[in-house]
């Protein structure tokens, strides 16, 4: 019944992406996706009742709100963004230890059990959920491609496509899995490279602004004091 209300309230396309948006939070959703689109639409209410009462507020309100509604849901695109990344960053060792544990002769559940009771991270606990729905009826395969709605980085999708698609065509899942393990290493190297050519363009702005006026000051000081006592 309350779905049926908010589908006439909001567009079902709009509650649809947002809805996957949440899935995607895990542990970082605060509220439900509901409750994010209330308050969007009331704090963007707020902002037009508040700019309308300013000087000629009423020529630029409409403007204003409208990016302000559709910026807000960027709290979630950077939040989302900032969990892939954590999640690319824990995967490695997850991924390491459960090649360690189908190597020791077990089965694919059997060494996500195990990897998982002896990690302690996010990923850990979105794969103890994929189990959770193993023991209420769900097959593995089925439950880790619901995993992937779960997961907003593509390389650990990546990762679950190829485990799923091993258990179905009877492919190697340890060498598969070593191989998805060498590319996240990769891509992290990458990544930690790219930040590194950043840090030059990072410290010159923050030369521009704060260490290069400190020096004029050093510089002009002397000057300065000289021209106000001489005045």
């Amino acid at each position: 019944m309350t779905d049926n209300f908010y589908s006439k309230v909001y567009r079902k396309k709009t509650l649809k992406r947002i809805y996957k948006k949440y899935k995607l939070l895990g542990k970082d959703a605060k509220l439900n996706y509901i409750s994010f689109m209330n308050i969007r639409v009331i704090l963007t209410f707020l902002l037009f009742i508040i700019l309308f009462f300013k000087s000629k507020g009423y020529i630029y309100v409409p403007l204003i709100t409208i990016l302000f509604y559709f910026a807000f849901e960027n709290i979630l695109d950077y939040k989302i963004k900032k969990r892939a990344s954590r999640l690319n960053y824990q995967a490695i060792f997850y991924f390491q230890v459960l090649v360690l544990s189908l190597e020791s002769g077990r089965t694919l559940r059997s060494a996500i059990e195990l990897t998982s009771q002896n990690i302690d991270n996010e990923i850990s606990e979105e794969f103890k959920k994929t189990l959770h729905e193993v023991d209420l009826g769900k097959s593995l395969t089925n439950a880790l491609e619901d995993m992937k709605e779960r997961i907003p980085s593509e390389e650990i999708n990546t990762v679950l496509l190829n485990i799923t698609q091993s258990t179905i065509f009877g492919n190697n899942i340890i060498e598969s899995l070593n191989n998805q393990i060498e590319y996240l290493r990769d891509k992290k190297l990458l990544n930690i490279r790219a930040r590194i050519n950043k840090m030059p363009l990072k410290i010159s702005i923050v030369s521009v602004f704060f260490i290069i006026p400190i020096i004029m000051l050093l510089v002009l000081g002397p000057v300065i004091i000289e021209f106000i006592l001489t005045k």
